[in-house]
């Protein structure tokens, strides 16, 4: 994997925005903006130990632009979190919800951890500990965080409870993807990866695939990558290679995905919050590694990992025609670009992944209005927005004659665009003398 080092991954983020500003009606101040995070917390938490000992660990809230409404955005335990990840990761926030219509903004944050060398008392009283030092920069009208990487609905719960203890009053709105006896919505656990399914079932329609015979690569075997291969294979189509942290496995004949899911859920411990099984272990296949997965040739590789997983290094042994993108920032701008040039459709992570905050937004909803929705039409409203939006951005692409991710980051800035315009910009001002 490649690591950009001090802002570079923030700045490879917003150097998305030149190209894209060329499609989009949007002004030059409002563009500007843009490449400012709002506002930067940084925080130290005091992490008391099982044993009785201290450890002091840094976490992160970012909240990037709040134009369209309060920012919405992920918590993620992570080692290598960064705060130029960070901001990185809220700015696509903030493009993601503009693209899909919902009337948030960006906002991220994260803890520089090792979570899976805690144990459930110590990863509580970790979540507790950055709620009480965060509290005063999120609200339900103000950000709301959600779960990202190691982060889950009973972390989120954790979170809810504790600001709630905090204002003195229950608040289930100030956080998303909690647990349905706490507020949480119906459908929102497979939310990402269906959302990615959808924009797959999309291209199906446009480019009559027959799913028998499309072959698909999922790295990485988290939550999103698990669901989406569930659902994929659900409706036939061959899931040939997955993999998670360890490494991974390959089978040309495609895998049972309900067995795979079954073992790998076989190993959570009772009492444990992480599952500790990896996927190696699963079945008999072909033992590959994470970089060995995403150049197989298959027809479909679906990058549901970490960031900058596919670069200029590895881009041009890339065989897929198409790549959807579960993960945030998987592909550096430099890959991209020899991707594109090679003729790969590359489905943007700003829509592939936009189920996660899509159904976050229905959450945010029932809490405020008290009602609550079933699980279909949960999954109903979430396909017609992402049916809607990959057809308007598949339909922009094929007429411009621009990547997808130029159309996506196009349609986001002229939304966000005309949010700021409305509180008025040099060019109102001095056209109103």
């Amino acid at each position: 994997m490649e690591v950009k080092s001090d802002d570079g991954l923030f700045q490879d983020a917003i150097g998305r925005l030149d190209a894209a500003s060329a499609y989009a009606k949007i002004d030059q101040e409002a563009l500007e903006r843009l490449k400012y995070p709002k506002a930067i917390l940084q925080v130290s938490i005091p992490l008391r130990m099982d044993d009785g000992s201290l450890k002091m660990l840094t976490g992160y809230r970012v909240r990037h632009d709040d134009a369209r409404g309060p920012t919405k955005g992920g918590i993620r335990y992570h080692p290598d979190v960064t705060l130029a990840e960070v901001k990185a990761l809220a700015f696509w926030m903030t493009c993601k919800c503009a693209v899909v219509g919902i009337p948030f903004g960006g906002a991220k944050g994260g803890i520089k951890v090792h979570p899976k060398e805690l144990t459930p008392l110590e990863l509580e009283r970790l979540s507790r500990g950055y709620i009480r030092r965060v509290a005063d920069f999120i609200g339900p009208e103000t950000d709301i965080p959600a779960p990202d990487v190691y982060t889950n609905a009973m972390v989120m719960g954790w979170m809810m409870d504790e600001y709630s203890k905090i204002q003195r009053q229950h608040c289930p709105a100030v956080i998303t993807g909690k647990p349905i006896p706490l507020g949480g919505s119906e459908g929102r656990e497979d939310a990402t990866g269906r959302g990615a399914y959808y924009c797959i079932k999309e291209l199906e329609k446009i480019r009559q695939l027959k799913p028998e015979k499309t072959r698909i690569a999922i790295q990485g075997f988290g939550n999103a990558g698990r669901h989406a291969a569930r659902l994929l294979h659900q409706d036939g189509y061959k899931i040939v290679a997955v993999s998670d942290s360890k490494g991974g496995i390959y089978n040309p004949d495609g895998f049972d995905v309900p067995s795979l899911i079954h073992f790998k859920n076989k190993t959570r411990e009772v009492k444990a919050v992480y599952c500790k099984g990896t996927v190696c272990e699963i079945v008999e296949a072909d033992a590959i590694t994470n970089e060995e997965l995403l150049e197989l040739n298959v027809d479909i590789l679906i990058p549901a990992a970490l960031e900058n997983q596919v670069t200029e290094h590895n881009a041009p042994k890339i065989k897929a025609p198409v790549i959807v993108e579960i993960a945030n920032g998987p592909t550096t701008p430099e890959a991209d670009e020899i991707l594109t040039s090679s003729g790969a459709l590359i489905v943007p992570d700003i829509l592939a992944n936009a189920g996660g905050v899509t159904v976050s937004y229905f959450e945010w909803v029932q809490n405020k209005s008290g009602l609550y929705w079933p699980e279909l039409e949960v999954q109903d409203r979430l396909k017609q927005i992402i049916a809607r939006e990959f057809n308007a951005l598949y339909g922009m692409s094929s007429e411009k004659d621009i990547s997808m991710r130029t159309a996506a980051y196009a349609q986001a800035l002229s939304r966000i665009g005309r949010a700021i315009e409305a509180k008025g910009t040099q060019t109102y001002y001095t056209n109103h003398k």
